[in-house]
């Protein structure tokens, strides 16, 4: 891999990891289409490309992240909170706060348990999937394109993050299963999740792109085991370096960008982008 293709590669990564139209569907696209071949030093690069868009997450939300690990480990986060009649307004707002951030921190690691549990046991399953990249990024295209719609048509999106309970991380955890396998759009099925459980669109793609902060770092890390094995290494790092860095340059200012744009827009754009882009992965994967 030169470093031409893995800035290419860097670009496609850190424009289509967050929006829900699946990275790893157009990563494989442009595998074929720049006729990369399916070996395990490729799976390692676009596994820990994404690292770079994890970082660009953990920069762009570090002060969620702050006060979130903060309330988690704070005994005052869960006392029974103050009386608004009797305290301060202020001082009962702070509390509150850190209640919500305490509570919503705990449900992330709800959330991520099932995938971080897929990822491990079906390691070696999802290696085979790439050997076929163009049918399986259709499947996963198509699939997130259905989840969009129905939560488009179904979703109530009357729900605030602050109501989330422990129940509500485990259903949309569930859904994040999907995002380990190829081609899945990981924010696609994610916020389709938070929105079939009653949340708006912006709640759902906050909590999407929180809980896959630990999942993601989970799988680069485990990933960069298999890369220290690597006999090339040396020849490997300067190419992963280059993804990675445009990957988390790029990412950082997607992320601000949907978040403001599902504030009052829907996801159907996404569903038939998804469903266009799987229906061509299916006739390329007959002619190529």
């Amino acid at each position: 891999m030169n470093l031409l293709t893995s800035f290419l590669l860097g670009i496609i990564q850190g424009l289509t990891e967050f929006i829900p139209v699946s990275s790893t569907a157009h990563l494989l696209i442009g595998q074929t289409l720049l006729g990369i071949p399916s070996d395990d030093a490729t799976f390692a690069f676009l596994v820990i490309v994404q690292l770079g868009t994890i970082v660009s997450l953990i920069v762009y939300f570090w002060k969620d992240l702050w006060e979130i690990i903060r309330a988690m480990f704070s005994p005052v986060s869960y006392r029974k909170p103050y009386d608004p009649e009797k305290e301060e307004s202020e001082t009962y707002k702070k509390r509150k706060r850190s209640e919500a951030n305490a509570r919503l921190g705990w449900c992330i690691l709800i959330a991520t348990i099932p995938a971080l549990l897929a990822g491990y046991f079906l390691k070696d399953e999802v290696k085979l999937l790439f050997r076929q990249p163009l049918i399986e990024a259709a499947i996963r295209l198509l699939a997130a394109a259905f989840l969009m719609l129905l939560a488009e048509w179904i979703g109530k999106r009357s729900r605030r993050l602050r109501t989330i309970t422990w129940f509500d991380a485990l259903v949309i955890g569930l859904f994040q299963i999907l995002a380990v396998f190829p081609g899945a759009s990981r924010s696609g099925t994610t916020i389709s999740g938070g929105m079939l459980r009653g949340f708006h669109r912006r709640s759902s793609a906050r909590f999407a792109f929180l809980m896959s902060i630990p999942v993601m770092l989970a799988a680069g890390g485990y990933e960069m085991f298999d890369v220290l094995k690597m006999p090339e290494l040396t020849s490997f790092l300067l190419p992963m370096a280059v993804g990675f860095v445009t990957a988390g340059v790029i990412g950082w200012f997607v992320v601000k960008w949907l978040l403001g744009y599902l504030t009052g827009h829907s996801l159907y754009p996404f569903a038939a982008y998804c469903a266009i882009a799987g229906a061509v992965c299916l006739a390329l994967s007959r002619l190529l």
